[in-house]
């Protein structure tokens, strides 16, 4: 086992550049353990590193890998490992690089946890990303029971999870999704479901918390936060990011109802959490389309196409 098959790019731009190459497999530092991948999904944060919108983060070292979160099992350990061993069903996500879609990755235990064990393998790959959610629920807004939350995106991998999460935490939960997919959010639990193309900030109430997956008028979101209000943002704007990110450093000092922006680098007890909410049926798997390594610029396409309910996944075995 020298190399192995992995989504790779060997320059920046549109959802064809992606090929399926052969890279050599990781070889296992000390701490690590090397997981045989089953599936990975595609995130956002993806596209924009493919189409060279981060290029400052990425660099040019060609060729360049896609990939951030998968679901797999045990491959090998480091001797120093304890916990852990061969077959065990893993997910987690990689420390703030890319490269999960493999047939291998290396890490170290604390970026990943057991998978839930009442789901396969290909459809947990489409939940790692609820660590986001969580996170942005519960330890950044403090979500309580009986306030009103308003779901940005909410037909999205993280959005998707997100409305689960905030009805199952007792709150009221208001979802703005695309025409196509209202059905849908409701039966994800939402209260109310508006669509995007016609129903914009002025036309809604007052609320708790707001959380916004989408990145754009964040002025006129804050806006909507009540008295003592929380708005929890994981995106911005990528063609006006100065504005954007300005916005969110002035929010904290001034005027009512700070933004509160974080990048999620999700740890294991984060990932055992989210796993304990899957295995109780608080939380399941929203999955748009599994389609085979090979067909990762699809996969790609897709997501930047919108529309999505919950997650494209990649089937690596």
């Amino acid at each position: 086992m020298n190399d192995m098959r992995a989504a790779l790019y060997d320059s920046y731009g549109p959802p064809e550049v992606l090929y399926v190459g052969r890279v050599p497999v990781p070889v296992l530092q000390q701490g690590q353990v090397l997981v045989r991948v089953h599936a990975a999904s595609v995130n956002g944060g993806e596209l924009y590193g493919r189409a060279g919108r981060v290029r400052l983060v990425t660099g040019r070292k060609f060729p360049l890998r896609t990939g951030l979160d998968f679901a797999g099992e045990v491959a090998e350990t480091d001797p120093s490992i304890t916990g852990l061993k061969q077959g065990d069903r893993v997910w987690g996500v990689l420390p703030r690089t890319f490269g999960s879609a493999a047939e291998y990755v290396a890490v170290r235990p604390r970026n990943l946890s057991f998978a839930p064990e009442n789901i396969g393998l290909v459809e947990a790959a489409s939940l790692p990303v609820g660590t986001t959610a969580l996170t942005a629920l519960k330890a950044k807004a403090g979500l309580k029971a009986g306030e009103r939350l308003l779901v940005r995106g909410a037909s999205g991998g993280v959005g998707s999870i997100a409305v689960q999460l905030g009805k199952a935490l007792g709150a009221h939960v208001t979802a703005l999704a695309g025409p196509k997919n209202l059905d849908f959010v409701r039966e994800l639990g939402a209260d109310e479901a508006h669509s995007y193309t016609t129903t914009g900030p002025s036309d809604l109430g007052r609320f708790d918390v707001v959380l916004d997956t989408v990145g754009t008028e964040h002025r006129a979101f804050r806006k909507l936060l009540a008295p003592g209000g929380r708005m929890v943002s994981i995106s911005f704007d990528i063609d006006h990011i100065a504005a954007s990110l300005g916005y969110l450093l002035a929010s904290t000092v001034h005027g009512r109802g700070r933004v509160r922006f974080f990048s999620g680098n999700p740890q294991h007890d984060l990932l055992a959490e989210l796993a304990r909410y899957v295995e109780s049926g608080v939380i399941r798997p929203v999955v748009d389309t599994v389609r085979p390594l090979a067909d990762i610029a699809a996969a790609h396409r897709a997501l930047e196409a919108g529309g999505v309910r919950g997650k494209h996944v990649i089937q690596v075995v």
